[in-house]
């Protein structure tokens, strides 16, 4: 059975379903109207200019073009993480950057060559569609990610220090804020995974069912997909931790301030060196 069509007249009806939310914020006032609306027409702008570019992409099917494309992808993916944390984008960009295309490009090509596999390994329909979905739901464990180590290693300064001052090395030092923030990296796709298939129908498996599969199918490649992404999303967490921490943090194995956005001259300076003294008297 092919999968409906909807006009653009239909497609037009489903904003008034937009009234609600609206409605409601201005009831209880949420103050969310202008970032409802900014959200919607951002979204509705973009999705209409990729389909056209996919239309072309698909058609083209050109192995450059599609891992040109795939690059742009993680470009805009990293730049998006790294500003969402408290870091400096010019700090961490290219380590975060090698971190994101190695587990993207990895776990893609194991899935195109191993597990579905197909004649032409970069297909658009899935190496540009997989990478999406992979980036997707990676960018949103990556932010967390790097978030929580930071800042977790920022306002528990001194007990980290301690830890460096008793003779720990920098990795053992590190190695509980490393812990804990992996698992809050993995914690919403893990909570989506245990819950899949009963609380909701998850929208890779939605498409494949709108598209015409059987559920049988549908259901394979919505785990295929799921544990590619918590493989990509861990992958890719666990390398930008491990590859920004030579930058992020000197020699006497404390954080850097001007690695942060809001570090400000005065007094982070002076405690920087403090704590060098610190750790150098310990040793």
């Amino acid at each position: 059975m092919a999968t409906i069509d909807i006009s653009i007249f239909s497609l037009a009806l489903t904003f008034i379903l937009l009234a609600l939310p609206a409605a409601l914020s201005l009831i209880f006032g949420f103050n969310l109207i202008k970032s409802l609306f900014y959200s919607v027409a951002r979204m509705s702008v973009q999705l209409i200019l990729i389909g056209f570019f996919l239309k072309y992409l698909f058609e083209w099917n050109n192995a450059i073009i599609n891992l040109l494309w795939l690059t742009v992808m993680i470009l805009t993916a990293v730049y998006s993480a790294v500003k969402s944390s408290e870091i400096k984008t010019g700090k961490i960009f290219a380590p975060v950057f090698i971190s994101f295309s190695f587990a993207t490009f990895i776990v893609i090509f194991y899935l195109n060559i191993v597990v579905i596999p197909i004649e032409n390994v970069f297909d658009a329909r899935y190496l540009i569609v997989l990478g999406g979905m992979l980036l997707g739901n990676s960018l949103r464990g990556n932010i967390v990610g790097i978030s929580a180590f930071y800042k977790n290693i920022r306002k528990e300064s001194k007990e980290y220090l301690y830890k460096l001052s008793l003779g720990a090395t920098l990795y053992e030092a590190l190695l509980p804020y490393f812990r804990d923030s992996v698992r809050l990296a993995l914690q919403p796709t893990l909570a989506a995974m245990a819950t899949m298939g009963i609380v909701a129908l998850p929208g890779m498996m939605t498409g494949v069912l709108l598209g015409g599969a059987s559920p049988e199918t549908a259901i394979k490649y919505q785990i295929v997909i799921m544990i590619a992404i918590v493989t990509s999303t861990i992958l890719s967490v666990v390398l930008t931790i491990l590859t920004t921490i030579r930058i992020c943090f000197d020699k006497f194995g404390v954080l850097q301030p001007d690695v942060f956005i809001d570090y400000k001259n005065g007094g982070n300076k002076k405690r920087i060196k403090r704590n060098k003294k610190l750790i150098s008297k310990t040793e």
